[in-house]
């Protein structure tokens, strides 16, 4: 027996950000991205996440804190209730797409077509979303100062 659609649940899509700050624990950021994970246990409706994101946000964990802490934020990541989504070509070229017409940058361009794509709130920290105008709608969390 297969579950009845869910239209009645509001579905986020997590930039590479957005994570970043949630494990960094970055005050503004925790506090907006912990009640999303929540709902999604409790709801179970899993966040959404592109591959090309998440490759991002491994990246940076690297680079920045090292390779165990990038193999600690996988771990991690494979217990929280978030559903990486692949990037096949037709997802690839929709979001070239959406990068040319917007000057998005590229990792950015995946997360912004599975947002569309899913009719989902993109859940980020990064105002160059604001660029794609009233067809994304967009989650906004506290930008990081460095």
């Amino acid at each position: 027996m297969s579950a009845a659609p869910r239209t009645n649940i509001r579905r986020y899509v997590l930039d590479a950000n957005a994570l970043i700050g949630f494990f960094e624990g970055r005050r503004g950021v925790s506090e907006k991205v912990s009640p999303l994970l929540s709902d999604a246990l409790r709801q179970d409706s899993p966040l959404l996440m592109s591959a090309v994101n998440w490759g991002e946000l491994f990246y940076m964990e690297w680079r920045y804190q090292g390779e165990a802490k990038a193999r600690e934020a996988e771990a991690i990541l494979q217990r929280m209730p978030v559903a990486i989504i692949a990037a096949d070509r037709e997802r690839a070229t929709r979001a070239g797409a959406l990068k040319q017409r917007h000057g998005l940058g590229y990792a950015d361009a995946f997360a912004a077509e599975l947002a569309i794509e899913r009719g989902a709130w993109l859940v980020t920290a990064d105002p160059e979303f604001s660029k794609v105008g009233k067809g994304l709608l967009v989650h906004a969390l506290p930008r990081h100062e460095k």
